[in-house]
């Protein structure tokens, strides 16, 4: 028989141990994140759908946007349910006795709290990643392909609506079959005084080079001045979108945060933002673990204030940060929330198991 050192088992039990609360954490934080996950998306589906008042776009391409919003949605819903679900799964094992078992077992509190801070690590480095740099892309992605749509000009006119517009022309279109529009009458004041009228028979939209223009076939064009009206008979005229701005232009992460459109203080707001609310994980762990790591014969379950409590300071502190914070300030919050969390847990728990 093969006797195994002391510290063989010693090191399995808490492999063991750390694969436990794991797996717990995750069915937890997956109950919590999937819900929040898709209220959100519904969301922000139901933004992109307005879109096609203006633009006309695929299902497929619909899906392409959303895609480019799942890295806001992320950011926004996991700090709160890695918070929750921290605090149901600790007070799940305590309210278990399991905690109690393996502080009977010699396992320290901190000890077991270990494991859920490495777990807080990569959360944070998720979302460090997500806002720094899949963020930026994303954002830049979806306007990229809103100007490209605009710039194509695949407008959704309806045959039979008022007040439509191509470029800075009013436009209406009694019928359409596939691409063609049949019985078209656009309006157009060039200034105060002066208007041009237009009436065709059929038309197509065009786009060519980023130039998006609509091609008329067998019509009348009036222009009307002050003193005057002019008539025009044409076979083919084409219209040209003069009011397109030109392709949306890429930057590197680099150039996106410090050459960015805004302010340099507001990109620092923005800056500081991103930074506290990735540090969330590991900052709330032991301020949650000091109020849910609970004796269950002595001391209630509270772990709905717990949640409400530490997510609203912690975003009460990133919102104040993103309107008046300087890195100073930063600092400064996050040494204080650490500092009371220690203190909250050894007074609270590591003074007892």
């Amino acid at each position: 028989m093969i006797h195994k050192p002391h510290n063989y088992w010693k090191r399995l039990f808490m492999v063991n141990v750390r694969g436990y609360i794991s797996s717990n954490f995750t069915r937890s934080f997956l109950t919590i994140f999937l819900p929040f996950f898709m209220i959100i998306s519904l969301v922000y589906l139901v933004k992109i759908a307005t879109l096609t008042a203006k633009i006309q776009i695929s299902f497929g391409e619909l899906l392409t946007l959303y895609s480019y919003s799942v890295p806001d949605i992320v950011f926004y819903t996991l700090p709160l349910s890695f918070v929750a679900a921290l605090a149901n799964v600790l007070v799940k094992l305590s309210q278990a006795n399991e905690l109690i078992a393996l502080y009977a077992l010699g396992l320290k509190s901190k000890k077991i709290l270990s494991n859920l801070l490495l777990l807080a690590l990569l959360f944070s480095l998720l979302l460090a990643t997500i806002s720094f740099l899949a963020m930026p892309l994303s954002k830049q992605f979806y306007k990229a392909f809103k100007e490209e749509k605009r710039s194509e000009a695949k407008l959704n006119i309806i045959p039979g609506e008022l007040g439509q517009k191509f470029g800075s022309y009013y436009m209406y279109v009694k019928e359409k079959t596939d691409d063609t529009f049949h019985d078209i009458v656009i309006y157009n004041r060039t200034n105060k005084v002066d208007e041009q009228f237009f009436s065709s028979q059929t038309g197509q939209l065009k786009h060519d080079e980023n130039v998006s223009s609509l091609l008329l076939h067998k019509g009348y064009g009036y222009t009307y001045a002050k003193t005057k009206l002019q008539q025009a008979e044409y076979e083919t005229l084409e219209v040209f979108d003069k009011s397109q701005k030109k392709g949306f232009q890429f930057q590197s992460i680099i150039s996106y945060w410090s050459e960015g459109k805004e302010s340099s203080e507001k990109v620092m707001h923005r800056i500081l933002f991103f930074t506290f609310v990735s540090l969330i994980p590991l900052l709330s762990v032991y301020l949650v673990a000091s109020f849910t790591m609970i004796n269950p014969r002595y001391q209630p379950n509270r772990s709905f204030l717990v949640i409400f409590t530490t997510t609203l300071l912690l975003y009460f502190i990133a919102s104040s940060l993103e309107k008046w914070g300087t890195p100073l300030l930063l600092v400064m919050s996050v040494i204080v929330i650490v500092i009371l969390g220690q203190w909250l847990f050894k007074k609270r728990v590591a003074k007892y198991f």
